[in-house]
């Protein structure tokens, strides 16, 4: 009997968000709707260049939110991460807890390491720009991992940021050799459209190693096949992995799976904050395909709860969010 729904592998990042505007972010040369990677020095600089303090702050990470969107629902997930002992390492692995995610943390780091963290500026057109500094999260490694938690889950979930660390590569893909060998599908999200451009061989290694499900946005989907048209990039990606989402904004998403497509329609609202949309729709379709659901059925719960993530500031709702949502969403859409 499996012990966990979703065993995610991600990085550890304390999120802090502010609202900016677009000449603050031409000021401090930032790539807007991408994110960059930065050290201390730079995150320094940029925290300098915003006239206020931050806006929200909270525990963060692509697989991070995943996960504890699909723990809010009700699955049960664990989270392998990396933080270090100070404060902000502290307050993460509080903040997992508080939100029913399980986790392996010995904290082995040296008095001088800092818990990872993302500056994500959101303009007013809703957009996020992020610029990360790794920290200890930087250092993830196999060590990381617990191999006991993974044989007994049903799903593996990459992050696709971790492809920028070579020894974080290296623990992907031992996980995905141990979870074939026990029966445990494998996801992946592409995460980042500027990691997919700088990282494809990372990724398309991963690929080659077997991926059951794939998660990604129309710019990442034709980044990774080197398409400019969606339709040859989704018809090349039918023959990379068996099941997979592309999600297109308020438009919906697109669903491929072992031969049978699928078109969701979206839901348009307000945008407010574009950030961490993707990652609660991931979270939200798994939880739904796991409990029952059509992937069509799954995938329209995934664009509700993402447009709710948009609709306010903040890359997650709260579990009182999310459970109204669901359901509203039972009320007007399963009927």
């Amino acid at each position: 009997m499996s012990q966990y729904d979703v065993y995610a592998l991600g990085n550890a990042l304390v999120d802090s968000e502010f609202k900016v505007d677009e000449e603050t972010l031409k000021k401090l040369s930032i790539d807007k709707g991408h994110m960059t990677l930065i050290d201390d020095e730079r995150m320094k600089e940029i925290l300098a260049g915003i006239s206020h303090s931050s806006d929200k702050k909270q525990s963060g990470g692509s697989a991070a939110n995943t996960i504890i969107a699909f723990s809010q629902l009700g699955g049960k997930g664990f989270y392998c991460c990396k933080v270090a002992g100070d404060e902000d390492g502290k307050f993460y692995l509080e903040d997992l807890a508080e939100n029913g995610v399980s986790h392996k943390q010995k904290i082995d780091s040296l008095p001088s390491d800092i818990t990872g963290k993302c500056i994500v500026m959101v303009t007013p057109d809703a957009e996020r720009s992020m610029s990360t500094y790794l920290g200890v999260t930087g250092r993830f490694s196999k060590d990381e991992l617990d191999n006991e938690v993974l044989k007994k889950s049903k799903y593996l979930y990459i992050e696709g940021y971790l492809v920028t660390n070579p020894d974080a590569v290296v623990a992907i893909k031992d996980s995905i050799a141990l979870a074939k060998k026990h029966g445990v599908k494998v996801a992946l999200t592409l995460s980042d459209p500027g990691i997919v451009a700088h990282f494809k061989t990372q990724f398309k290694e991963i690929l080659d190693e077997g991926v059951d499900l794939l998660f990604c946005n129309e710019e990442e989907a034709l980044s990774i096949v080197e398409e400019s048209d969606l339709e040859d990039a989704i018809e090349k990606i039918t023959n990379i992995v068996p099941h997979f989402t592309v999600t297109l904004g308020s438009s919906g998403a697109f669903i491929f799976n072992d031969g049978e497509r699928f078109t969701v329609d979206g839901f348009p609202v307000k945008a407010i904050d574009a950030n961490g949309a993707g990652d609660m729709f991931a979270g939200a379709y798994m939880f739904g395909i796991m409990n029952d659901m059509s992937e069509q059925h799954a995938g329209k719960l995934a664009c509700f709860l993402s447009s709710k993530v948009v609709s306010q500031f903040g890359p997650r709702l709260s579990k009182e969010q999310v459970l109204q949502s669901v359901h509203d969403f039972k009320e007007n859409y399963l009927r």
